[in-house]
């Protein structure tokens, strides 16, 4: 019997574990501050996200789709948020909220699986790896081993960023983690059986991650309700733990809006925003605001025309979000020229997507990112060290 095999007698639909054997290590690097990834799963608008309200071509372009003008939650004299982005205006206020404009990579893939898989390896269009950037970094730089995990994944068994050898876990939510970690208590290792001692040794990771990651903070944080919200106040106990994680990924997904967008996105940015800011309470709770950045990230951008169903199709470049007590927030890359789109339409990138995980390698961690990313990529400079 197998590992995977091994989970699955146990009922492992919601928890799995993705670690290989590794020795005792040293700790390396600040993972005292805490990574929190947002996945905007189906590729995010990001021209009705953050908008440039100024330009006559947004409103020519979409002349459905456009949000109008007084409606918009105008940053300066150009551009601004969706109006169902509202909560974020105080963390923009208060210069806690980067956003990035331009945000992609050169020969944007437009299809849902391998773009994503480009985002989650760092690697190239034309390069195809097998683990993620975030798994290649802890091997190079590893987080100390007496630490729940490397990183958790919540509401998702895909690991995303942590294929591939980081110690990873992947739960809907901390109690039903914690139900099903009794199930694989460590027990004596029974000798002659190497099969055996590896489904031992498998039980004996999930009971440490389990007893790492209590869930028994309790928040005065009203979390929002729905999937979203669960996911966030899950997020917000796996940080709670002592000593805890390096990062930890939650998604929200339904941003593939090919059809009848206007209220499709408003409806997720509303989540969103509620998300990030009931997210940011419960970390201001535990003392952990100014040690997490919370950054966005989707597999690509939406078109800069509308198409003819009430929607906007797959495109390249789009803006994102970084907060946290140690951000400085503000404006980062570069407005969208709608003047100078290519052949298919669609926008230029101003900012690498590594840029961004060198950000969060050599920026908040302090850790080489050379290695983990396959180059030399400039950090955008939205963190105080």
């Amino acid at each position: 019997m197998n590992r995977r095999e091994f989970l699955a007698t146990t009922g492992a639909a919601t928890v799995s574990v993705l670690w290989g054997a590794q020795p005792a290590r040293a700790a390396t690097g600040g993972y005292g501050n805490v990574l929190v990834l947002v996945e905007l799963q189906g590729g995010n608008d990001g021209l009705n996200t953050v908008i440039p309200f100024a330009d006559p071509a947004y409103y020519a372009l979409r002349p459905q789709l456009a949000i109008a003008r007084e409606q918009v939650l105008a940053l300066d004299a150009a551009t601004g948020l969706h109006p169902a982005l509202q909560p974020l205006l105080a963390l923009w206020q208060a210069k806690e909220l980067a956003i990035v404009q331009g945000v992609g990579y050169p020969e944007a893939n437009l299809s849902h699986f391998r773009s994503i898989e480009i985002w989650d390896t760092a690697s190239r269009s034309n390069e195809y790896l097998q683990d993620g950037w975030l798994a290649r970094s802890f091997k190079a730089a590893p987080v100390p081993r007496n630490y729940a995990a490397d990183g958790v994944v919540v509401g998702s068994g895909a690991m995303g960023p942590f294929a591939g050898g980081a110690r990873a876990v992947a739960i809907t939510n901390t109690e039903q983690f914690l139900r099903q970690a009794r199930l694989a208590q460590p027990t004596a290792a029974a000798a002659g059986s190497g099969a055996l001692a590896h489904i031992l040794n498998v039980e004996r990771e999930v009971a440490q991650a389990a007893a790492g990651l209590s869930g028994a903070h309790t928040f005065s944080t009203v979390f929002p309700a729905g999937a979203f919200g669960n996911a966030v106040r899950t997020a917000a106990q796996v940080i709670a733990a002592q000593p805890g994680v390096a990062a930890v990924k939650i998604s929200l997904g339904g941003f593939d809006t090919h059809r009848g967008q206007l209220a499709t996105h408003a409806r997720l940015l509303q989540e969103l925003a509620a998300g990030l800011v009931a997210l940011k309470a419960a970390l201001l709770e535990l003392q952990r605001w100014d040690s997490a950045l919370v950054m966005t990230y989707s597999e690509f951008g939406r078109r800069a025309a509308q198409n003819s169903s009430g929607g906007t199709d797959h495109g390249t470049a789009a803006a994102h979000f970084a907060m946290g007590g140690r951000v400085r927030g503000g404006w980062y890359g570069r407005p969208p020229d709608l003047a100078r789109l290519d052949r298919n339409g669609n926008l230029a990138h101003a900012v690498d997507f590594r840029d961004l995980y060198a950000t969060v390698l050599a920026g908040w961690w302090g850790v080489p990112a050379e290695q983990a990313l396959g180059g030399r990529f400039q950090p955008v400079g939205f963190v105080r060290t």
